[in-house]
């Protein structure tokens, strides 16, 4: 589903060159659910941002669903991600004076979608997220966990083949992140791609396979255990 060999990404300013990113090698399978971890300034959020095709980067490959997107203009890249990828915020990204029906509505409208199969999957999406006797309401009037959930719903609107999520639960009390967590396992287990970038140990360790991100550089802990350990010791000894 992701395939990165070798990405790098570099900000450059007159004075200033940046590497955000360094030869980063990385490729996640179809069905999979990824968690990506590693201290603030690591890079993770620009890993997320070059896979969401939201920014493009300095060197190396992605290949997004066997498609090769190195080269893909701006309109090509804005397509691409409308139509396979969905997107979690960590801040849920609602829009305060749209009701959750016209919420999830916005993006399908770009798609050009005819309105009676908008109609359906929104009310199908916000079904699936415990939410359809809310379809009406606005954001405002929801609990912080209940807004996730639309904006959960907003990205399975879509029917995405990738889901990316921001720190979903990082707004949440630990019984709000539990339900977020449960949900996007069951969606996962549907069939959707998740990577999902976490400062939280606990929800790294649900995902099926976790990834260190340091300075630009990506590490698979899966496959040492010991790892896991000492890089969430690392974490914890600078948070301190």
């Amino acid at each position: 589903m992701l395939e990165m060999r070798q990405v790098s990404k570099v900000y450059r300013t007159e004075l200033v060159e940046t590497h955000a990113l360094r030869s980063l090698d990385l490729h996640v399978r179809t069905g999979e659910f990824v968690a990506v971890t590693g201290p603030s300034g690591s890079g993770k959020t620009t890993f997320l941002n070059i896979a969401g095709l939201l920014e493009t980067f300095t060197s190396g490959t992605y290949l997004l669903d066997g498609e090769d997107v190195s080269h893909l203009s701006d309109n090509q890249r804005s397509k691409l991600r409308n139509q396979k990828i969905g997107f979690i915020f960590q801040s849920f990204n609602l829009i305060p004076d749209l009701n959750l029906f016209d919420n999830c509505d916005v993006p399908l409208r770009y798609r050009g979608m005819p309105a009676t199969e908008r109609k359906q999957r929104i009310e199908q999406a916000l079904g699936q997220v415990g939410l359809g006797s809310r379809i009406k309401h606005y954001p405002a009037e929801l609990s912080g966990g209940q807004q996730q959930r639309a904006a959960i719903a907003r990205a399975l609107a879509g029917s995405p083949k990738l889901l990316l999520a921001d720190e979903p639960t990082g707004n949440l009390d630990s019984h709000m992140a539990r339900g977020v967590m449960e949900l996007m396992e069951e969606i996962n287990q549907q069939g959707t791609t998740i990577v999902m970038v976490t400062h939280d140990p606990e929800l790294a360790a649900r995902a099926q396979r976790n990834v260190h991100i340091v300075d630009g550089m990506a590490t698979d802990l899966t496959a040492d255990p010991a790892l896991i350990a000492a890089e969430s010791a690392a974490d914890a000894s600078a948070s301190a």
